[in-house]
């Protein structure tokens, strides 16, 4: 990805000419700039001031993302928290349609937890409309996503674009399951073929690649999750949306009301 503008990305995420970012990025509300991870390698498990100390020394061509925050006025990151980007919060045309301000966005790995389409839809802006991503149990998965580093304010405004006016229909929570790593290389995921299903619960069996950033403390890192639907109930099985493009799963697989709850496929702290 080249230095470029949010509105290259004007559709849903699965449906967009230009796939969502696959390196780290700056995003402000007018340009987004691709980031650099420090050559330095950490070590241990991340979290507190030692996370914020890691994020901050990414770099642009025009500095470290501290430097770049303080170009926009924005809050520093001392004052910004993990939050996990799964599914349209990652897009940039959106983040900009929020306008939620300067924030960094890096590349992450979950592992034995997987992104799978929410049991509904949202209507706004694109038809039939926008199946948002949220996350659930798989043992044995690993696949890419994002994550910032948000402030509060920031984190709110997501939470409440999320709700569309329905207050607490989503809610941040801090996983008790799975781990997160910085992933610095392009990976897949699982095949379908890889997932096993005993009729009750799927696992991958196959080895996956070795990780190449620092470890997360997931336990310190807010995901939105669906607290009304939960997850879409595929007969059982998940819906992911690594092997799902959104309009390939609303014209193939989606019927309205089938759906396991939250609590049933992640346990949180």
């Amino acid at each position: 990805m080249r230095d470029t503008s949010p509105r290259l990305w004007p559709y849903a995420p699965a449906n967009s000419p230009v796939a969502l970012p696959e390196s780290p990025l700056f995003f402000s509300n007018t340009t987004l700039r691709e980031l650099t991870p420090p050559a330095d390698h950490q070590e241990g498990q991340l979290s507190g001031p030692a996370l914020q100390a890691y994020c901050a020394s990414f770099t642009s061509t025009e500095g470290t993302v501290e430097h770049l925050l303080a170009e926009q006025s924005a809050p520093p990151m001392a004052q910004r928290r993990p939050f996990l980007l799964l599914g349209e919060l990652a897009n940039p045309y959106r983040l900009q349609d929020i306008r939620i301000g300067a924030m960094p966005i890096y590349t992450v790995r979950i592992t034995n937890l997987s992104r799978t389409y929410a049991d509904g839809l949202d209507p706004r802006d694109t038809y039939p409309g926008v199946h948002h991503i949220t996350l659930a149990r798989t043992a044995g998965w690993w696949e890419k996503t994002h994550m910032a580093m948000a402030t509060v304010e920031q984190m709110k405004a997501m939470i409440f674009w999320l709700d569309n006016g329905r207050s607490n229909t989503w809610k941040p929570v801090k996983p008790a399951e799975g781990s997160l790593h910085f992933e610095h290389e392009k990976i897949g995921a699982p095949l379908p073929e890889d997932i096993v299903w005993d009729g009750e619960k799927e696992l991958v069996e196959r080895t996956p690649p070795p990780t190449n950033g620092p470890q997360i403390d997931l336990s310190t890192t807010m995901v939105p999750i669906h607290t009304r639907y939960g997850c879409y109930d595929n007969r059982g099985r998940l819906a992911r949306a690594t092997h799902l493009a959104q309009r390939q799963f609303h014209e193939g697989m989606f019927r309205r009301g089938s759906s396991m709850k939250w609590n049933d496929v992640l346990d949180i702290l």
